[in-house]
């Protein structure tokens, strides 16, 4: 954006030298100097970032790996360079400790006297922090969606003792399965269809296992991802009872396994499925029982969250907070040729953004009155560890954050005529998007893909769960012009499948543009946010206000 058009819009206020005039404290920058700022975000500067961030060599920056401490390394480096102090005390750092547990591949799922295989059909796992975790001639229970939601007058586990059966669960919730909009949320997926929730919910009723049916749509992605994201080691927090609370075995299997265990029950899967979208529902699967045994490889480990702080001038114990998760899935040794999980875009794009728009802040030539904190979390990969261990155990205090604004998975398909607002509605920060993206000829539109939850699977959730309000956005599904529809048409197909997949590289077809303008209205939402008194609101119908 032009220097004329940002002076008309975002700010009117005195020049440079005036500025220079007036004690700091009530010094503030030009439209001149904030326009400058702005458009110094730039394409070239983070494709840079990327193809450090997403190379070989940072071997796909798994927590507690090499990959962490060069991606530390290369933050500290450039944050430092642009004038942030360390938002931990002295430190950069906060320590995250953790488990890992591997799963050995060398297991098979038997249920009806049929052997299903690791990877191809099923994965299997356990939350527990032990050397063995099994389950053996376990009960088959079919629990619908696995959902106990007082508010919503729905409990699939009523009536019935699960205690140390095995449960069967449908993923996502009825709400996507019946499009029904007074039926949960409808189309837009709530917690309760998140597959973290019905581990949980299995666990908190006392099941022995729990196995959630894998389909494409309702998950909203494909099999290769539960394939390639939820094998090798897993990474979790350490409990008081070791994890022990957990269900033994947690996992999943995909649909056509699905199908033939429903058969193999006298149950017709479809049929089954229907009936559960109704109403609170389940049923015993007969005489079929399930066994697996699995061995684990356990290690306790430490990884870090990333922040780091350029304090306000007037106000600096007031944060405006950035939030990127800097790791991805690390590489796996046992294929052949490519090993690396490089993830470019998911998240060295996000990732790289923070740099940028930390660096465009840095430019300002005098500070902004609240503070600026730029954080890059670990282990969102693993269920957002990151991020839940930050927010129980906060650098600064929830009542002083002023909001979040999280990048993760920038668009690399060029601009758009509008920006996705995941969770749009939830609060105040929607005005501020809004504001920002009209300067750019772009008007702010609904999340595109309701039924996969997306606000509730990234680092922001932690923060709104603790009251921060949180927003994530990014490039909308409208392309600006003709050419750009063209290029995400041919881009489409390659970004779908290489979701959490070993093609998550970088690629000089990528038009950053629209990444650069979704960079750009974040830093002004920040700015605006850093000179003003307002806390943005949670909005009344949030499930966050309280």
């Amino acid at each position: 954006m032009g220097v004329t058009l940002l002076a008309a819009g975002v700010l009117a206020g005195c020049g440079s030298q005036e500025a220079a005039k007036v004690p700091a404290a009530q010094a503030t920058n030009s439209a001149a100097d904030v326009a400058a700022s702005y458009d110094s975000i730039n394409a070239e500067q983070l494709i840079e970032h990327i193809k450090v961030l997403a190379s070989d060599e940072f071997e796909g920056r798994a927590p507690s790996s090499k990959g962490e401490e060069l991606t530390l390394d290369y933050l500290t480096k450039q944050l430092t360079a642009v004038g942030f102090k360390p938002g931990n005390g002295d430190s950069f750092l906060q320590a995250v400790p953790m488990v890992s547990i591997e799963a050995s591949p060398d297991m098979s799922l038997s249920i009806g006297g049929k052997e299903y295989k690791y990877g191809d059909e099923m994965v299997m796992g356990s939350s527990r922090i032990t050397e063995s975790s099994s389950i053996k001639d376990s009960e088959l229970v079919f629990v619908g969606y696995g959902i106990n939601a007082p508010e919503y007058q729905w409990n699939d586990y009523d009536g019935i003792d699960v205690k140390g059966k095995t449960v069967v669960i449908l993923v996502n919730d009825p709400g996507f399965a019946t499009q029904d909009p007074a039926l949960f949320t409808g189309n837009a997926m709530t917690y309760y269809g998140r597959w973290t929730y019905k581990y949980e919910e299995a666990s908190r009723q006392g099941a022995a296992g729990a196995i959630i049916v894998h389909e494409t749509a309702p998950a909203s992605y494909n099999w290769s991802v539960v394939e390639h994201s939820w094998t090798g080691a897993q990474f979790g927090f350490v409990r008081d009872d070791n994890n022990m609370g957990r269900v033994a075995v947690e996992g999943w299997v995909n649909s056509d396994v699905a199908k033939e265990i429903f058969s193999n029950a006298g149950l017709d899967f479809a049929a089954m499925k229907e009936k559960a979208a109704k109403g609170s529902f389940n049923i015993d699967m007969g005489d079929l029982t399930a066994s697996v045994a699995i061995k684990n490889t356990v290690k306790q480990s430490v990884s870090y969250n990333f922040i780091a702080t350029l304090p306000g001038s007037t106000k600096a114990d007031e944060h405006i907070l950035y939030t990127a998760h800097w790791d991805h899935l690390g590489k796996d040794e046992s294929l052949e040729g490519d090993q690396v999980y490089n993830g470019a875009v998911d998240n060295a794009s996000g990732t790289g953004a923070l740099i940028e728009v930390a660096e465009a802040f840095a430019k300002l030539p005098v500070k902004p009155q609240r503070s600026i904190t730029i954080m890059a979390v670990t282990a969102e990969e693993q269920g957002l560890l990151g991020s839940k261990f930050y927010a129980a155990n906060p650098i600064i205090p929830a009542a002083k954050t002023v909001a979040n604004i999280n990048m993760d998975a920038l668009g690399v398909d060029g601009r758009s005529s509008d920006v996705s607002v995941y969770g749009l509605g939830q609060s105040e920060l929607d005005n501020y998007l809004a504001a920002a993206a009209k300067k750019q000829g772009r008007t702010i539109a609904g999340d595109p893909r309701p039924a996969a939850g997306i606000y509730y699977r990234s680092d922001h959730f932690a923060f709104a769960n603790i009251g921060i309000p949180a927003l994530y956005a990014k490039t909308g599904k409208t392309p600006v012009d003709e050419a750009t529809k063209v290029l995400r048409s041919e881009l489409k197909e390659t970004l779908g499948k290489c979701y959490h997949n070993l093609c998550d590289e970088y690629s000089d077809k990528w038009d950053m543009s629209g990444a650069v303008q979704d960079m750009q209205a974040f830093f002004e939402i920040g700015y605006e946010l850093s000179k003003e008194d307002v806390w943005p609101q949670w909005s009344k119908t949030s499930e966050f206000k309280r």
